[in-house]
This record gives C-alpha cells, sequence and structure tokens, in this order.
C-alpha cells in the first residue's frame, strides 16, 4: 500500500508541520496522485469531484514555489465564480499561515476594481479571481503576470460550460510561456482537451473516482408523470425531511418555478440561478450555508463553488443529459463519512439518461414508488435566522466584535449563534429563532465598533 502521509512529501517543514495542525495528515486520493508530480514543475490535468482535496493539491504545489522576498505575481488561480475564488483564497491562507509576508489578492467582479488595484499596488504573491476581472486588471495595466511561475484553471470544465474559453486565453497570452500550468476539472468534456492543448506541455492526465464517497450515499429514482413533478417533489421532501438539501433543475426558468412552488408551501425555499445579482446571490448561499435556509433550487452552473460540509440530500428534479454531471451532483452529499441520500425524478421519456447514468457509474439505481412515502407536506422551519449588518471589513468590523456584541452585551448564549460571515461592505450573523428578535433589537440599538450601524432581517 502507498504511503499517503503528507510528511513523505519534498515539503518544508513549516508546511508539514502546519498542515499537521489543521489536522491533514493523509493525503486523499487526488493528492497523492497529483502531489509527486506537482511538486516536481509537470503540467497536469487532474479530474476530481467536489470535495475531493484538489485545492489542497494544487495549493501546496504552489506555495513550495514561492519566493517570499520577490514581491511579484509567481502564482495565479482562475475560477469559474467569485463563490468558488473565495472559497480557494480562504484555504489558501490557511495553508500559507506558517509563511512569514504571504499577501494574496482576490480579483473578482462584484468588488470595486479601484480598491482592488490599490491593493495590487502594494504587490502580491498570488492572484485568485474570475476570467473577466482578471483580464480587465492586466489590460489596464495594475495587474503584472511577467513573473508568472504557476497558472491554476480550477473547475475548468465550468469555465468552458460559461462561455470563458476566450477570456482564459487572453489572460494566458500575458504570461510567461515557461510555466507550470495545471488544469482541475470535475468533468471532462470533449473541450478540456483542446483547451489544454492551448496553454500546456506535455500534461499528464490523472482521474480519481472517489468510491468510498458512493458507498455513503443511498440513491433512488422516482418514476413520475411531468406534470405531477413538483407534487413529486413536494412529497419526497415531506417524506425524507431534510435538514440541508439542494434540489438541482436543469435551467433557470425551472429553478425559479420549482423554488416559487415550494414557497407557496411553506418550505422556505431559495433559488439559486445566473440571473441574480451578486449580492442577492452572497445572500442566498450565506443564508443557505449558515442554516436559516433549508432547501436551495440550483442551476448547476449557480451551484458551483458552493461550499456544504454536510448536505444531507441532493434531489435532482431534472435529469441531466450529462452522467458525469449526474455523478458530481450527488458528490455534494455524503461526504466526511456522513451518510449521503441522492434522490431523482425522471419521466418514461428521460429512462434512457438513466440508463446512460447507471452504465457511466456502472451500478443500477435503486428504484423507489411514490405512493409508498408518507404524502404528508411537513416543511421544516430553519433553527436559524440571519440578520444583516451595515459594515464590513472596510469599517474594520471583526468576527469577534459581533459575537461579544451579542454574547456580552445582549446576553445571548455563544450556543445560540452560528456562523458569522463578513465581506467588504457587509457582514451576516446567523442566530438561533427563538433568540432572533432580541438579537436584532439590541443590535439596532446598540453599537458596533463604537458607531451605530444598520441591522435588518433577511
Amino acid at each position: 500500500m502507498t504511503n499517503t502521509e503528507f510528511s513523505t512529501l519534498s515539503l518544508d517543514p513549516e508546511l508539514i508541520a502546519n498542515l499537521t495542525s489543521l489536522e491533514y495528515t493523509r493525503m486523499t486520493p487526488i493528492q497523492a496522485q497529483s502531489l509527486p508530480l506537482l511538486l516536481t514543475g509537470k503540467d497536469v490535468i487532474a479530474q476530481a469531484s467536489t470535495g475531493s482535496g484538489k485545492t489542497v493539491a494544487f495549493g501546496l504545489s504552489l506555495l513550495a514555489r514561492l519566493d517570499v522576498s520577490q514581491l511579484s505575481v509567481q502564482s495565479m488561480v482562475i475560477c469559474p465564480t467569485r463563490e468558488l475564488a473565495d472559497q480557494v483564497a480562504r484555504e489558501l491562507r490557511r495553508l500559507a499561515r506558517a509563511m512569514a509576508n504571504v499577501k494574496l489578492v482576490v480579483l473578482c467582479g462584484g468588488s470595486p476594481t479601484a480598491a482592488q488595484s490599490e491593493s495590487l499596488s502594494f504587490g502580491a504573491h498570488i492572484v485568485v479571481g474570475t476570467p473577466g476581472r482578471m483580464l480587465k486588471h492586466l489590460e489596464q495595466g495594475s495587474l503584472d503576470i511577467s513573473a508568472l511561475n504557476t497558472l491554476v484553471l480550477d473547475e475548468a470544465d465550468r469555465m468552458l460550460e460559461m462561455g470563458f474559453a476566450e477570456d482564459i486565453q487572453r489572460v494566458v497570452a500575458f504570461a510567461p510561456k515557461q510555466r507550470q500550468t495545471l488544469l482541475f476539472s470535475a468533468t471532462y468534456p470533449e473541450g478540456i482537451a483542446e483547451l489544454s492543448r492551448g496553454l500546456q506541455q506535455q500534461p499528464t492526465r490523472l482521474s480519481v473516482a472517489d468510491t468510498q464517497q458512493s458507498e455513503n450515499i443511498v440513491q433512488l429514482l422516482f418514476e413520475v408523470s411531468p406534470h405531477l413533478r413538483k407534487q413529486a417533489l413536494a412529497t419526497l421532501l415531506g417524506h425524507y425531511a431534510p435538514r440541508s438539501c439542494v434540489v438541482f433543475c436543469n435551467t433557470k426558468r425551472a429553478c425559479q418555478e420549482v423554488a416559487e412552488y415550494l414557497n407557496e408551501l411553506g418550505f422556505g425555499a431559495l433559488a439559486l440561478n445566473g440571473d441574480l445579482e451578486q449580492r442577492e446571490r452572497d445572500q442566498v448561499l450565506i443564508r443557505f450555508t449558515n442554516g436559516s435556509a433549508t432547501i436551495l433550487v440550483a442551476t448547476d452552473v449557480a451551484a458551483r463553488g458552493l461550499d456544504i460540509k454536510e448536505l444531507a440530500c441532493v434531489i435532482n428534479f431534472d435529469i441531466t443529459p450529462d452522467p458525469e454531471v449526474h455523478v458530481h451532483r450527488m458528490g455534494r452529499t455524503g461526504r466526511a463519512g456522513q451518510q449521503g441520500l441522492a434522490l431523482s425524478l425522471y419521466s418514461p421519456q428521460e429512462a434512457y439518461r438513466v440508463g446512460l447514468i447507471e452504465d457511466y457509474q456502472d451500478a443500477p439505481i435503486v428504484q423507489g414508488t411514490l405512493s409508498e412515502l408518507t404524502n404528508k407536506v411537513a416543511p421544516i422551519v430553519p433553527d436559524m435566522v440571519t440578520l444583516n449588518i451595515a459594515g464590513g471589513r472596510k469599517s474594520k468590523i471583526r468576527a469577534g466584535d459581533i459575537l461579544g456584541a451579542l454574547t456580552k452585551e445582549a446576553g445571548i448564549s455563544g450556543e445560540q449563534v452560528g456562523k458569522i460571515d463578513i465581506s467588504e461592505m457587509q457582514s451576516y450573523v446567523a442566530v438561533h429563532r427563538d433568540v432572533a428578535k432580541q438579537a436584532l433589537k439590541h443590535l439596532q440599538q446598540g453599537k458596533i465598533k463604537g458607531r451605530i450601524v444598520r441591522v435588518r432581517q433577511i
């Protein structure tokens, strides 16, 4: 059996010690396969599902090559969405915390370009962001990647699907030809090979199937007439009563219609699709990930970058025509040793799609019967409520300030305060529903960082 301990890698002791402090001791399959190649500077195409540990793989590789004494952009990570970019940046900062003075800048839409340019003017070692905003900074001269040694394309398949191929090519035109280029992707559509040919030199292709994760997931299929699909979805939600659930639709229109239908029944579903403004999208994701909403209805592109460690259930309202996408959807539940549940609705006309999925995963899917389920719609009311504070990092607000205002000043138990999210201009805190009115009233009448701030429930 191959030794999969991080300590066997040729990494600086400070990186190994930090990995141990983060309780990262043994490598995941994609890390064990890719890191020995990445650390030698090889170009790699790696196919692995979300949650497989790929960020740690390319993160350790680029940090191992980083020369902190040179304040120039040496690594660039391109992501399809702002949410994924923020997630990657957080993980890279955690991996780099034992290294002195590593400067990382996030470059995404939804934040002022001028503020990002000012941050870049002080220098950076690593930039993480979306293709359009990266290109904007390159073209206006605020970003210089002439010293780049590592380029990473994360979720490359979704960037192609979202139409970013041309922007990526234009970004790469600013980079040195001699560099390491890494493509990480959950699926492997035809366009990946073409993209690789234009960016990489003799890449090694790796593919890891997360069989352990599949064993933790119960998959069930339910046949339904097309006109009864929404009612069938409500039946599934009422019977299984998941504490957290993502419902996948193939189109933005279906996504909106399904969310509206569930809301009429009292389920309190949130819709996530490409038509949302960035602030609306941020708030939807925050409410779902902090437990103040239990159901998220999303398209595949919109859900990419969603970081939920303990998702109880995935429901395919629509069967995807791409078997790889189906497996990727399913892989969002049953993580970290937890039991997962993946339910799929299909009409007789879609039976051929089910067959393709069963062939792809080389296993049949158990057929369930809707009439045998408890047909009782009993929406779960979330335990948490989200409060929005009009102030963020720009106002020097920290999580500790919000927690202190609620626990020390308002007398609310720390166990009744949930996840705190702080962005540039806004902060969000989840509080237990039982103390929501008390928390809101106190924050509206009190002060944070010595100043009065606007607070509302969302």
